[in-house]
């Protein structure tokens, strides 16, 4: 095993990984409620690499280590890989976009932590920062998304009110009467929420459950932008880029160098 380009491999894969988390962010800056992911890549002191040639003859894949025996059934150890470079892990970044004013009554930002709790059509619960809202044609409140959004009593019905509003604590009114209550939670690890849309959120292990929100403070006829920098993603693609071409030439070079060493020792006299 020729470590070296396993090792620029390795560092092309993570640059191109985060090359597609920079151009995601980028692709968001004006979504509304967006908040941008970082990608994290560790290094580890030891990779054990293996090789999987074929299963055992019980349908099995079995770890098989040296001394090797010709036509054996497994998976091989081949050794281990010195400063290995992976993505482990992105993380949403928690920073507030900043308020645009849209006179929309279907429109709420979030002050502070918070997230809307919303449900798709499978009755599977997400949460978002994304205070967009409409009306669909069965009177319920919805995401740009056609997701339903949920209140204190489930989803929220606005039925065929002339007016609407949302007040500052949340409360839903529906020609001046209050028929429901947004429900807004918090996480204790939101950096932690797993991105399953735009601007959904899914809970995960490490975000922990969602706990309502006591104190609710929002922001009527305004939305919170995306908290993308475009120059600072900008410079990050950058640098990603000339990384990968670096490890890129990297592997080339590594290449060139088995063939001159297989050509050398392959000369029988």
């Amino acid at each position: 095993m020729h470590r070296g380009l396993y090792a620029a491999a390795s560092a092309m894969i993570v640059q191109e990984s985060m090359h597609d988390v920079v151009a995601n962010n980028l692709a968001n800056a004006t979504t509304s409620g967006f908040r941008r992911r970082i990608p994290v890549n560790k290094s580890f002191p030891e990779v054990l690499m293996d090789r999987i040639e074929k299963v055992s003859e019980d349908g099995e894949i079995k770890l098989v280590g040296p001394p090797f025996q010709l036509g054996l059934k497994g998976r091989f150890l081949i050794g281990d890989l010195s400063l290995a470079n992976v993505i482990s892990e992105t993380y949403m970044a928690t920073e507030f976009g900043g308020l645009q004013t849209t006179d929309n009554p279907f429109d709420a930002a979030i002050i502070g932590e918070g997230y809307f709790a919303v449900q798709d059509g499978a009755g599977n619960t997400y949460y978002t920062r994304s205070g967009h809202f409409q009306k669909n044609d069965e009177g319920q409140l919805v995401t740009e998304d056609g997701m339903l959004v949920l209140g204190d009593g489930g989803p929220v019905e606005v039925g065929d009110a002339s007016t609407f509003a949302i007040t500052e604590s949340g409360n839903v009114l529906a020609d001046g009467a209050v028929v429901d209550m947004l429900q807004v939670v918090s996480f204790e690890n939101p950096t932690y929420l797993r991105q399953v849309g735009r601007t959904s959120l899914a809970v995960t292990p490490h975000s922990g459950e969602p706990e309502p929100v006591e104190n609710v403070r929002l922001e009527p006829g305004a939305l919170e932008m995306s908290n993308v920098n475009v120059v600072e993603e900008m410079v990050r693609m950058v640098e990603a880029h000339r990384a990968y071409e670096t490890a890129s030439k990297a592997l080339m070079t590594h290449d060139e160098l088995t063939g001159k060493l297989i050509t050398s020792y392959g000369r029988t006299g």
